[in-house]
């Protein structure tokens, strides 16, 4: 790690630490090498500098709005970190190309399905743009859910931390079993994959997808002893 990139992550994660404070104990089960596709929930800005300060030294791309790089110091950071600039709402055949490379030279990738900032911590409908992504990479998923930081302009107002949680479930890969996948059965993927990360928050943050008897993992592997998150809940493991 270049000494430019040391003092600015050190600097970030110091601001993180001061605003912030939580138990970020669960990431130690992220695998320390080999590609991965971190599904993350989308709540705040605060969900990227929490995680790369608790993944670090494991180097993570993220995507990231193209619209964040007319910020110079959002730029700065993001080319810094390497986030991979993506263009909603349509197809980013340039995006998807640097994705498919930050995983095949084994990095951690950190996608959001939602799209979009929650702003109040419950989950909001999975777009289906990771399932191409997935199938072509064959990289295993892993669910990460940061939670609580939907309190932090209000709290930092009052000059107080924002506490945190987070949470990691099992990983899994999605597998087809040779079917031809549609734009129905795209959707059917990001839903359960979005139902896996439903399972790890607490059942306020659930949003749309608290309904579990809707859920299925039909196209989801999950690796013994491993158990679909669903199904822990459903067994009384409740978050």
């Amino acid at each position: 790690m270049r000494l430019g990139e040391r003092v600015v992550n050190g600097i970030v994660h110091g601001l993180t630490g001061l605003l912030c404070a939580g138990d970020a104990s669960e990431l130690v089960r992220v695998p320390q090498h080999g590609p991965l596709i971190l599904i993350v929930n989308h709540v705040n800005f605060l969900e990227i500098p929490i995680l790369h300060k608790h993944l670090v030294p494991r180097r993570v791309a993220a995507f990231a709005k193209i619209e964040s790089w007319r910020n110079p110091l959002v730029k700065g950071l993001f080319d810094l970190w390497g986030a991979i600039p993506v263009r909603r709402g349509e197809a980013d055949p340039v995006a998807f190309r640097r994705g498919l490379a930050a995983l095949a030279s084994g990095m951690i990738l950190a996608i959001t399905p939602e799209g979009t900032r929650s702003h109040d911590g419950r989950l909001q409908y999975g777009h289906s743009g990771i399932v191409p992504l997935a199938l072509r990479s064959g990289a295993p998923l892993l669910p990460v859910a940061v939670y609580g930081t939907e309190s932090f302009w209000s709290r930092l107002r009052r000059l107080r931390r924002t506490k945190y949680g987070v949470a990691v479930g099992d990983p899994f890969t999605i597998d087809t079993g040779g079917e031809k996948v549609r734009r129905r059965e795209r959707q059917q993927i990001a839903d359960e994959v979005m139902f896996q990360l439903a399972a790890i928050l607490p059942p306020r943050y659930r949003g749309v997808y608290a309904d579990f008897t809707e859920a299925t993992d039909r196209f989801l592997r999950f690796s013994p002893p491993a158990i679909s998150g669903i199904r822990r809940t459903r067994e009384g493991t409740d978050a």
